[in-house]
């Protein structure tokens, strides 16, 4: 009723129908939004289907998700497969692949595409040396997600979701007791749940086999990487004589490359000049020796356009 009287009373009200049933459906997600504070961040979803440098099978698999998102009141109630389904009516997502691929940004963008809040759980936040404690909060998560319809983000699932142990002590037992309240959770839960992990192998088997689909965003290589770099530097940020096929040959994830843009960029800002591949490949070194890699193909550290090594 409040959803109804605010949109009632806005000016877009005489908008077409689009327009206002865009709005009603905002109004309506505020009003539901979930409180989750203390257990997680909610993330503003900015980046779109474009954004996203991955392998086409990757787009494809994405796609599917948020698909079935929003086909399953067709599906389950319609053609009446939620008769046959006691469990498992919602959509559970694993994305894995090595740390700064873009698992974050792939959530985000199905969020985005689905218009729907996005809450990353905070595991420090919800893990409790309490007994029961963990339980309780995964239990607050998971009724406010339903209740909101926002999807669960769980980053660096393989620390909440790993592999169950033999029980050699007490400890042992409630470690698993939470792993198979959680088996339990995951499967009763209506909603989205996207999972992210660089060590998919420490996942419990029980949670895979449950998971409505499982991601492997892969390194990306130098056909890619072009692509990621290409996209890297805003249009309004002044450059001169990119390289960019000479840059796609560094062996950087897509969050690396954003870092050695940015560095480059303030580089070039200090100097008052505009982003050249000086900047890039001295702020490219700064990104190798931060991971601990040998920079292969990178020419000696030379001194840069601003006179410092």
């Amino acid at each position: 009723a409040r959803v109804a009287a605010a949109i009632r009373a806005e000016p877009l009200m005489m908008a077409d129908a689009s327009q206002r049933g865009a709005r009603l459906w905002d109004l309506a997600r505020a009003s539901a939004a979930a409180d989750l504070a203390g257990l997680a961040q909610k993330l503003e979803p900015r980046a779109e289907w474009d954004d996203l440098v991955v392998p086409a099978d990757v787009t494809a698999q994405l796609r599917e998700v948020a698909g079935q998102v929003a086909a399953r009141a067709t599906v389950h109630e319609a053609w009446g497969f939620g008769t046959k389904l006691a469990r498992g009516r919602g959509v559970s997502v694993l994305l894995a692949g090595p740390s700064g691929v873009g698992k974050t940004m792939a959530a985000e963008v199905v969020a985005r595409h689905l218009r729907l809040d996005l809450y990353r759980i905070d595991l420090a936040g919800v893990v409790s040396k309490w007994i029961g404690e963990t339980e309780k909060n995964l239990k607050r998560i998971f009724e406010a997600a339903e209740a909101s319809g926002a999807v669960l983000f769980f980053d660096e699932a393989d620390a909440l979701f790993g592999k169950r142990s033999e029980v050699k002590d007490s400890h042992d037992r409630y470690a698993n007791i939470e792993i198979d309240y959680l088996l339990q959770r995951m499967e009763d839960h209506p909603g989205i749940a996207v999972l992210a992990t660089n060590r998919k192998g420490d996942l419990d088997p029980a949670f895979l086999r449950r998971l409505r689909f499982v991601v492997d965003l892969p390194f990306p290589d130098a056909t890619l990487r072009r692509r990621i770099w290409a996209r890297a530097f805003p249009p309004a940020a002044p450059t001169d004589g990119l390289d960019l096929d000479a840059l796609a040959k560094l062996e950087l994830t897509g969050a690396g490359i954003k870092n050695v843009a940015l560095h480059a960029a303030f580089l070039a800002a200090g100097e008052g000049a505009p982003i050249r591949m000086a900047h890039c490949l001295h702020a490219a070194r700064r990104e190798y020796a931060k991971l601990e890699k040998v920079p292969i193909g990178l020419p000696p550290l030379a001194t840069h356009p601003g006179g410092r090594r």
